[in-house]
Order: structure tokens, then sequence, then C-alpha cells
């Protein structure tokens, strides 16, 4: 092994980064068991409390909740008084971690994280065969962790800025338009929408049986499913024609085929339909960024394997850039493309 010389102040520095970085692995899962547990809740429901007064009303094991508190104080999740031993989240850590419906809910999103754990063997053994793990084949943490992720991003932005961004879209949704959703997962956005804009129907498209499920109740529970359809179906064999928008909400990255897909796509709208399409942003070439951390790491255990699963020569992974999406959609035959909207995380792109 060829040594090298070592600056002692960078290798003290990357240990630093790492041991922060495997603190802040070992406490994702304290927060998957917060919010199954309803801790996060009734610790911002029942204000400053010891953690005895936790665990009584919660029902859980007192010695656990008190080392599950102390987990929170020490990353920062919620606050502590040392003379009073008493513990509370403030109004900001409450909407991240204890309000679902609250726009900066996340603590629902550490599912996906643990996903990604329990898949790791899965995940090693696609490195050494053809690399395709179906989304299916994923823990179901992934399925519930996505949803849960992306609704309060779409809560917060779907109907007040994306859809207004599009070109004249907002009216044409207000006056009755038909609209499908490819790749839509458990149906939040589709459900968002169907609220909003009651003289529309709407279709969702996806392959994957207990998600379209899920959809299914979902709509029910919020009392648009006379409006709101699933179906289970690939993004290139979805039924349909003449729909006025089609949406795909981080989903073309992980087709294996992302050009016949947006052909199939172009095909089903009509003639002057607009496709929507969101996909996270990306820095011109690989840089440390949070961003990017995030995305290229679920693009290696889920994205990339989802996509070498499918059938079709592409892999554009959870960071393909623009321009690489702009190239998709030309080569799909669309000839307008602009970027919408954005957020900090997402772009959103108009394809017609």
């Amino acid at each position: 092994m060829l040594q090298r010389a070592i600056d002692q102040d960078q290798l003290n520095a990357f240990l630093s980064r790492w041991m922060t970085d495997q603190a802040a692995t070992l406490h994702a899962a304290t927060v998957v068991i917060g919010d199954k547990l309803g801790l996060y809740r009734a610790l911002a429901e029942g204000g400053r409390q010891t953690a005895p007064g936790l665990a009584a009303a919660t029902g859980l094991n007192p010695r656990l909740v008190r080392e599950w508190l102390n987990a929170q104080v020490a990353s920062g999740y919620c606050a502590f008084d040392p003379e009073a031993a008493t513990y509370w989240l403030t109004p900001e850590q409450a909407a991240c971690l204890a309000e679902p419906d609250s726009p900066t809910f996340v603590a629902g999103g550490a599912l996906v994280s643990n996903a990604s754990h329990y898949d790791t063997d899965r995940v090693v053994q696609a490195f050494r065969d053809d690399g395709g793990i179906g989304w299916h084949e994923h823990h179901q943490h992934l399925f519930e962790g996505t949803q849960r992720f992306f609704e309060p991003i779409y809560r917060r932005h779907l109907v007040q800025d994306w859809i207004p961004a599009l070109d004249g879209m907002e009216a044409r949704l207000r006056r009755g338009a038909r609209v499908a959703d490819i790749g839509c997962g458990q149906g939040a956005a589709l459900t968002l929408m169907a609220r909003a804009f009651p003289a529309s129907r709407f279709t969702g498209f996806d392959y994957h049986v207990d998600s379209i499920k899920a959809a299914q109740r979902n709509a029910e529970k919020a009392q648009v499913a006379d409006r709101v359809s699933f179906q289970v179906t690939g993004a290139q064999d979805f039924e349909g024609e003449d729909f006025d928008l089609i949406c795909v909400f981080n989903a073309l990255h992980e087709w294996g085929d992302a050009v016949g897909a947006a052909s199939r796509i172009r095909e089903a709208l009509a003639p002057d339909g607009l496709w929507m399409f969101t996909e996270p942003l990306a820095d011109p070439y690989p840089q440390e960024s949070v961003r990017g951390r995030t995305f290229f790491s679920v693009s290696t255990c889920v994205c990339t394997p989802s996509a070498l699963s499918q059938d079709g020569h592409e892999s554009l992974g959870a960071q393909a850039g623009e321009a690489e999406l702009r190239r998709v959609a030309h080569a799909a035959g669309f000839t307008r493309f602009r970027r919408a909207a954005e957020t900090p995380m997402f772009m959103v792109l108009e394809a017609s």
C-alpha cells in the first residue's frame, strides 16, 4: 500500500466530520421512534414536562422515554431545563417534528433513511449483479416515508406556487380540466389538487399495487374520491388521451426508459396540454453540499437501482440536472421546455 504523508489537521477535521455524521445517522432512528410512538406530538401538546410525565402521558416505558428525551436534547431536537428536569419543544421544533399538517413537517421523512438501512444488503447484492432493484422490492418504510416527506412540500407549494407558475393552467383547472399523475405513489399531489380544483377530474397511475390501494384510501378520507381515480399501470402503458395536464413528481429519474415514458406522455396530452414534472435541483458537477449528499445517496440505494431494474437503457439518477432533463424532453418530441418554479431542493419544469 502506497504510504503518503498525512496532514494531521485535515485528518482530525475529517474524523470530526465522520463522528458528526455517525451521530446524525444513529439519531435518525430515534426520530422514527418518536414519530411512530407519538412522543413528539405528546411533548408538543403537553408543554414543559418531566420524563416520567411524558412516559405517563404516552403509556410508554419511563426509562426508555428518558433516554429518548436526552437523545433529542443532545441533537437539538427539544429543549431542556436542567434545574426543573423538564423537556419541551419550541414552536419551530414542533412545526417540524410534531405537526403532520404543517408544511414544514419532516419527521415522517426519516422513514426513507430507515428504509435505506433496512435494504443495505439488497443494495450490496445489486452492486454485484445487474444493479437493479424494483421500487416494490424495498422495505415498506420507503413507500410511507416518501409519501410523508413529499406531502408537506406539495401542501406548501403545489396549489399556491407551482400551478400558478404554469402557462394558463390554473384557470383551466378552475374551469374543469383532465389531469393525470404518472408514478403517483400514494396520491398526495392529486388529492391536494382535487380539493383545490373540484371542477377538474384526476387520474393517478402507478405500477406499485400497494401504493395505489393506499392512494384510493387517502382519496376517500379526503372526500375527493368522486373526482379522483387510480389505476395500476406503468409509465409507458397508462391509458387515456387528451389530458390537459400530466404531472410527474420526482419519478422520471427512476424510469429505465425516460425518453420512452416522456414520449407516451406527449402522446397522451391534448394539443394544448402541458407536462409538469418536478426533479431535484442539481449542481453542475459533484461537489460538497447537503442537497447533493442527500440525493446522490438516495439515488445510489433507490433511484438508480429502480431504473436499472426496468427495460430500457437509461438510468438518469436523482441528480440528472436540468440540461439532461431538457435533452429527454426534446428527444421525446417536446419543443418547449422551461423551469417554471423552484424550491431550495426541487425544480418545477414545464414542457409542451
